[in-house]
C-alpha cells in the first residue's frame, strides 16, 4: 500500500533477434539464455510474450553478410528480416502487442556504422534520408513504434513528416536521444554480426560523450521539438542519472535500455553464484522504475513477466 514504485510486465520491452531460415535458433555465447531465432520461431515468442502482458517487442535483424553494402540499400527492401518479422508477428497477435523497429544503418552496412560514409565520415544529411525511406519501408510492414538508434541530428522531424506524408500519422517514434559511444554494446555487436564490419572503428562523431550530462538535456529537448513521443537513455544502469534529470525536466515518456552488456555481467555473476538472479534482476527494474522510466527495454523481459505473474 505505502510503496512508491510499482513494476508491471506492460513496462517492459522485449529485444529479440531475427534470423533467415525456419524453426532455426542460433545460441549468442556473449548473452547465455538469448538466442536469435527464425520468424516463426519468433511468431511463437512473441504469442507467448502477449500471454505474459509484455508491453512490446524490438526486432533486430541479422543480416546475412551478402546483403550488406556501403550504403546500407537492404534497409529498404520490403523483404528484409525486420519487414517479414514485423508482418508475421503483427498478423499472428493481432495487435495486442507493440512492435518497435530499429531504425539505422549498421545491421546492414558492410562497415557497420550507422550512416553512409563520405571520405570515412558518416555523412548526417545523407543517412537522414535513407532513415527516412526505412521507416516508411517499417511501418508499411505493420511497426506500430519507429524506434531511430543512429543519433543522427534531425532525423526525428525528417522521419515524422515522411511517415506523415504516407499517412502513417498513428505510428508514434521513440527515439534514442541519449545514446552514449559505451563500451557495454559489445553482446549486442556480436548478437546482429555486426561487429566484424565495425573492426577497430567506433562511433563517437555521433553517439554521446559517456563523460556529458548537459548534452542529454540538449539533444532531447531538440527531439520532443521534432515530434518524438518517447525518448530512450542507453545504456540503462550506468546512466539511472540521466533518466532522473529527463524525468524531472520533460513530460513525456522516457525509457532506458538494459543493454547487452549489462545483461551478460548479471547473467555471468549468477551462472558463478556470486549473485541471486531473480533478486538482482528484479531490483534492476525497480532501479529503472524508480528513476522515471516508464517503459524498460531489457533481454530479461520474459523471466520478469512470469515472476510478475506467479
Amino acid at each position: 500500500m505505502v510503496q512508491e514504485t510499482h513494476l508491471t510486465a506492460s513496462n517492459l520491452i522485449w529485444p529479440i533477434f531475427v534470423i533467415e531460415g525456419e524453426n532455426r535458433t542460433e545460441p549468442i555465447g556473449t548473452m547465455p539464455g538469448v538466442n536469435r531465432m527464425s520468424v516463426d520461431l519468433a511468431v511463437k515468442a512473441a504469442q507467448h510474450a502477449v500471454k505474459l502482458g509484455v508491453g512490446a517487442i524490438a526486432i533486430f535483424p541479422v543480416t546475412p553478410q551478402d546483403k550488406k553494402s556501403e550504403d546500407g540499400r537492404h534497409a529498404v527492401d520490403s523483404n528484409n528480416l525486420i519487414c517479414q518479422a514485423t508482418r508475421a508477428i503483427r498478423e499472428a497477435t493481432e495487435d495486442k502487442i507493440g512492435i518497435v523497429c530499429d531504425v539505422a544503418l549498421d545491421p546492414y552496412t558492410s562497415h557497420g556504422q550507422d550512416g553512409i560514409l563520405i571520405d570515412g565520415y558518416v555523412a548526417n544529411d545523407e543517412t537522414v534520408q535513407i532513415l527516412c525511406d526505412q521507416s516508411v519501408n517499417q511501418a508499411k510492414a505493420g511497426a506500430t513504434i519507429i524506434a531511430p538508434s543512429d543519433m543522427m541530428d534531425g532525423r526525428i522531424g525528417a522521419i515524422r513528416d515522411a511517415l506523415d506524408a504516407y499517412g502513417f500519422q498513428h505510428v508514434g517514434i521513440m527515439s534514442y536521444a541519449a545514446k552514449y559511444a559505451s563500451a557495454f554494446y559489445g553482446p549486442f555487436r556480436d548478437a546482429v554480426g555486426s561487429a566484424k564490419n565495425l573492426a577497430s572503428g567506433d562511433k563517437k562523431s555521433y553517439q554521446m560523450n559517456p563523460a556529458n550530462s548537459d548534452e542529454a538535456i540538449r539533444e532531447v529537448a531538440l527531439d520532443i521539438q521534432e515530434g518524438a513521443d518517447m525518448v530512450m537513455v542507453k545504456p540503462g544502469m550506468p546512466y539511472l542519472d540521466i533518466v532522473r534529470r529527463l524525468k524531472d525536466s520533460f513530460e513525456i515518456p522516457i525509457a532506458a535500455y538494459q543493454v547487452s552488456g549489462e545483461y551478460a555481467m548479471l547473467k555471468f555473476a549468477a551462472q558463478a553464484n556470486a549473485l541471486n538472479e531473480r533478486a538482482v534482476v528484479m531490483e534492476s527494474m525497480m532501479a529503472f522504475r524508480r528513476a522515471g522510466a516508464s517503459a524498460i527495454l531489457t533481454y530479461f523481459a520474459m523471466d520478469v513477466a512470469s515472476w510478475l505473474s506467479e
